[in-house]
């Protein structure tokens, strides 16, 4: 994602804040607001936002299982489905 485009200062966001948020909502690009030439926010569309925590969440869970199987905390798959076959279900 490249923010070259999308850099304000602050003061832009103060002042065109209902055209921001219409953009933002439109194009779903990220905008990079800085404060006294630094970067300080990155403003996104509710749906990006939600996108990128589902995305998170799942990386999160693949890191556990990873991790579990680095320990050695896991079954077989095979041993997972006898027990399935034996529970009859």
């Amino acid at each position: 994602m490249k923010f070259s485009t999308q850099v304000k200062p602050i003061s832009y966001l103060k002042s065109h804040a209902a055209e921001v948020i219409k953009d933002i909502t439109e194009n779903r690009e990220p905008m990079l607001i800085t404060q006294n030439g630094e970067a300080k926010l990155v403003v996104i569309d509710v749906k990006s936002f939600e996108e990128q925590e589902e995305t998170l969440a799942l990386l999160k869970i693949l890191a556990l299982g990873n991790r579990e199987i680095e320990q050695g905390k896991f079954r077989s798959a095979e041993d997972v489905f006898a027990e399935l076959d034996k529970a009859d279900l």
